[in-house]
């Protein structure tokens, strides 16, 4: 429960065993392998050269198109109906073995044919699509379109506003002249669409005269022919492609049963790509290379096993205090602390060489989080995901931190259920008021206390909770900067301001003076240190006073939000099984009891989370927590589709 020690590696080897090398460190996975930094002292760095990434492309590609074919099938087949079924297990050696992804390589290469020829046939389609579109109002049109306008006369097609009336237009025609015909060929809720025909010596007059009525040419392109004869060979083009794109997905269903090979083929070009991405971090010469990185002092035996069957020099550090920024953060923490790892990881991962917050929030976070939720039911339904997922799908990862803390969530929400009396609200109760109104069911137990009637209580006891995390932080804190020699901010800071407050309260019960005069000196002495200058003490002083104050006060107050969760939560669920309760039918009431609760525990299944989380980070973190952590990422064999079996 603490965050794992790191070594570095610096190794120069043979060019001639790179790649067997970094197979056998990405088949051990504790090397995070880095780019070396250039030092004032090693001039010869900077003459070394990156290795070529030709082989790196191509093995990107490689990936990019087995994921595509994957994602291909995934378009065009049905979906997997057991969604909990977990990853096969696969030998590593087998999984990347080059002779067995032929048959991945051949699918991928099919589909993505498949895939690119239903992209051209669906660009090709939905400009059929909008050709037909334009030419549909014209379509009763018996004139052919490639007739043009004459020495005598003007042919135009164009749209006037539906709202326009015939009659209006008829007299702005005629108004312009008698040398023509205005034929309207359809209309729609927006547009007329008409055919002008005019003698040209008239044409201007006419023109001008629809224009002021929003007159709009339309253009229909270089077709021959009738409109009516363009839609019917664009229909029969549409079928065509419509029975192109039918026999395509006929054949991407056909090779849905080399899904298997994609993903073998797509997990094997993964676990290459991450090497390669690796080797193109170190530096070489013509003959060897140059290797840096870091990795758990844990396992420094493995690795000067592997080492030793190589032919290479390497050298194994431990890290200075000024490179503690360069150093990757890994915790370790136990299977009750590690779920709390997805919300550091959000937050931000401690600094290396400072403190592992995970043990000291996982209790303070799960019973917050209980106390929010604060029902049975809701509790269960929690646990019982948790349970089926972990046992079913089996994951790793972030996915196993995040369902993990949804069952020790669960478990803490139930218990502050059964404390306040909580089943899906006042579920139990209505429903058999509903059976029978002379009903007066109680539980068979005396609820500790009820979110709704005793909120004061509820109130008090969240305040409560607020100072003992944030004493417990302030203790963290100073036992953190006693062991880490900051000895003098310790005293001033946390010591000082506990004998501040426990006089103080002293002072109030008891009355007596002498607390007050130690308050006194301890707050000068301790908040004017290292301020220079009378008026700088003073200043430092009421500064101090003032941020300290009301820093505590609304942190404090800040965990009032656990007293307001819980009533907001058991208040909806009251009201929905109320209204479910009114027309006093059971198959009504339980499913709009249902419906609501549902509602209601999503909210506050995510509202829970965040509310908690941000407990944790800005009230409690504040006082020990040093962030900036960078993650530990070792050259390792992680497939997506698979997982590698253990030998």
């Amino acid at each position: 429960m603490a965050i794992v020690a790191m070594r570095h590696l610096r190794l120069i080897g043979l060019q001639s065993e790179r790649e067997e090398m970094l197979r056998r460190l990405q088949h051990l996975g504790c090397l995070e392998i880095t780019e070396p930094e250039p030092a004032a002292d090693d001039p010869l760095l900077e003459k070394l050269r990156i290795p070529e990434a030709a082989e790196l492309q191509r093995i990107r590609e490689q990936y990019t198109a087995a994921e595509q074919a994957l994602q291909t099938l995934t378009d065009h087949t049905p979906k997997e109906k057991n969604a909990l079924e977990p990853l096969p297990f696969i030998d590593e050696q087998a999984l990347t073995d080059e002779s067995q992804l032929a048959d991945g390589k051949n699918a991928a290469e099919r589909l993505n044919r498949c895939r690119e020829e239903l992209a051209s046939l669906q660009s090709r389609s939905e400009k059929l699509a909008a050709e037909e579109a334009q030419l549909l109002p014209w379509e009763s049109l018996t004139m052919p379109l490639e007739c043009a306008t004459t020495e005598k006369v003007l042919i135009q097609l164009g749209t006037l506003p539906a709202v326009v009336p015939p009659e209006q237009i008829q007299e702005a025609l005629e108004a312009a002249g008698e040398l023509y015909e205005f034929r309207e060929i359809s209309v729609d809720r927006e547009r007329r669409y008409a055919v002008l025909t005019v003698h040209i010596s008239q044409a201007e007059d006419h023109i001008a005269a629809l224009k002021a009525l929003g007159w709009s040419c339309v253009a229909l392109g270089e077709r021959t022919g009738t409109a009516a004869a363009n839609l019917s060979a664009l229909r029969q083009e549409q079928t065509a492609l419509a029975e192109k794109r039918a026999l395509l997905e006929e054949a991407i269903i056909q090779c849905a049963n080399q899904k298997p090979e994609l993903c073998q083929l797509s997990d094997a070009s993964r676990i290459e790509m991450e090497r390669g991405e690796a080797k193109g971090r170190t530096r070489e010469t013509a003959e060897t290379f140059l290797l840096e990185g870091w990795f758990p002092a844990e396992n420094t035996k493995e690795l000067e096993m592997l080492l030793e069957g190589c032919t290479c020099a390497w050298q194994m550090t431990d890290p200075a205090p000024e490179d503690y920024l360069r150093v990757p953060v890994k915790l370790k923490n136990n299977r009750f602390t590690q779920p709390l790892n997805m919300v550091t990881e959000m937050y931000s991962l401690p600094a290396y060489g400072s403190l592992d917050p995970n043990p000291y929030m996982a209790p303070f976070f799960i019973l917050f989080y209980g106390i929010m939720m604060a029902d049975m039911g809701y509790g269960l339904l929690m646990m019982l995901a948790s349970l089926i997922v972990l046992k079913k799908k089996q994951p790793t990862g972030g996915s196993y931190n995040f369902f993990a803390l949804l069952g020790l969530c669960g478990i803490s929400t139930f218990f502050m259920g059964a404390l306040t009396g909580g089943f899906f609200g006042d579920f139990i109760p209505q429903m058999l008021k509903v059976i029978n109104p002379e009903s007066t069911f109680t539980w068979f137990w005396q609820p500790l206390f009820s979110p709704i009637n005793d909120i004061i209580m509820v109130m008090l006891g969240s305040l409560a909770l607020g100072c003992v995390q944030i004493l417990v932080g302030m203790v963290i804190g100073f036992i953190y900067k006693l062991k880490h020699g900051e000895i003098a901010e310790a005293l001033c800071e946390e010591a000082a301001w506990w004998v501040i407050i426990g006089c103080g309260v002293a002072l109030g019960v008891t009355g007596n003076k002498v607390f007050l005069w130690v308050l006194l000196a301890v707050l000068v002495i301790s908040q004017s240190y290292e301020k220079k200058g009378i008026g700088g003490k003073i200043v430092g002083i009421g500064g101090s006073v003032y941020n300290h104050i009301t820093g505590y006060f609304g942190d404090i107050l800040s965990y009032v939000r656990l007293m307001a969760l819980m009533l907001a939560g058991a208040v909806i669920a009251q009201v929905f099984n109320t209204l479910a309760a009114i027309p006093g039918n059971l198959i009504v009431f339980i499913i709009v009891s249902l419906l609501g609760n549902a509602l209601n525990f999503a909210l506050n299944l995510l509202g829970c989370y965040v509310h908690d989380m941000r407990l944790q980070c800005l009230e409690f973190f504040k006082y020990f927590y040093r962030d900036g952590g960078r993650a530990f990422k070792p050259v390792a064999a992680q497939p997506k589709y698979y997982r590698i079996a253990e030998q």
